[in-house]
């Protein structure tokens, strides 16, 4: 094992160990790791030089779909919500997707937005199916038949969350080390070349928006069963340009950027908040000042430091 493996197996290892330490603090890493999950799916079109300024679209349809799906389908099995909400929305990216990526640079971006808000008056506005600004509450998931407490649920939750952190990120990491990843990045390379390699853009760009969907909707799924209740602001912009910034803080050389850049900024953002309540727009624009300055690869790249890793030849670039 190299010592990048064994910090990454550090990191995990601090992960499960926290909550028992500090047992305030699992709730805010839980919806960490959900809008991390969300920041990967941004940073897989930040590979491709694609802006998205709309994934927030898909981080509520994978909480307004665990809603649904706990309410008004009776499904109870936190397995289950989590892998149709999933699939939700990996099939509304898909359609999407299916427009959106034949544009490049401000106009994807801009698009993306304006279905987002879309797609967020639409929540807001129909009453009679989404609750509108009341939201839809979630009621506490079954794990394999067991009803369980909301305490013990949200604790085993927080370890699901952290084992598809492992597992979805080494899937995504084989995924960009395949050639179809390799021809994610082509396309901001040199997508002209790769057409005269007889590789479909359109369609590497879909097959990559159709996963990075899928990714913030499991993190909205996994958000909606932890704070168990959905509103409309999960589909509002500035949930979207969140996820962005976490994953250029985080750095997207790697898959850990964007998990790194979530559990900073909540826990940076929730100490802030509670030591220093007048204070903490100032002290998280601070931090975040730091962080870009010194740390251009983002906290990603502490991790490189770290490891001694220097040769960083063929990574994507934003």
């Amino acid at each position: 094992m190299t010592r990048f493996h064994t910090i990454l197996a550090g990191g995990v290892v601090a992960m499960m160990l926290a909550p028992l330490a500090f047992p305030s603090i699992q709730f805010v890493l839980t919806i960490a790791m959900a809008k991390g999950f969300a920041a990967l799916g941004v940073a897989l079109l930040l590979r491709a030089g694609l802006i998205s300024l709309g994934h927030a679209m898909f981080f509520a349809a994978g909480a307004y779909g665990a809603a649904f799906l706990a309410t008004r389908l009776g499904v109870t099995d936190i397995v289950l919500i989590l892998l149709a909400s999933t699939v939700l929305a990996a099939v509304v990216g898909l359609i999407v997707g299916m427009f959106l990526v034949r544009y490049r640079a401000i106009f994807f971006a801009m698009l993306n937005l304006a279905v987002s808000m879309v797609a967020y008056a639409l929540v807001s506005k129909l009453y009679g199916i989404t609750g509108g600004t009341d939201g839809i509450g979630v009621p506490v998931p079954t794990a394999f038949g067991f009803e369980l407490e909301k305490a013990a649920f949200d604790t085993l939750l927080y370890y699901i969350a952290l084992l598809l952190v492992v597992v979805v990120g080494f899937v995504v990491h084989r995924y960009l080390h395949s050639p179809l990843g390799h021809a994610l990045s082509a396309v901001h390379t040199n997508e002209v070349r790769l057409e005269y390699l007889g590789v479909s853009a359109w369609s590497v760009l879909l097959v990559g928006y159709g996963l990075s969907a899928a990714l913030a909707g499991l993190g909205g799924a996994i958000a909606a069963t932890s704070i168990g209740h959905v509103l409309p602001e999960y589909a509002f912009w500035t949930e979207s340009g969140h996820f962005v910034l976490t994953a250029v803080l985080g750095g997207i050389a790697g898959i850990a950027g964007p998990f790194l850049g979530s559990v900073f900024l909540e826990v940076v953002h929730t100490a802030a908040v509670g030591y220093f309540a007048e204070a903490w727009n100032m002290i998280v624009g601070v931090t975040l000042l730091v962080v870009i300055f010194f740390l251009p690869r983002g906290l990603f790249g502490l991790v490189e430091k770290l490891s001694g890793i220097k040769d960083h030849k063929g990574e994507p670039k934003l």
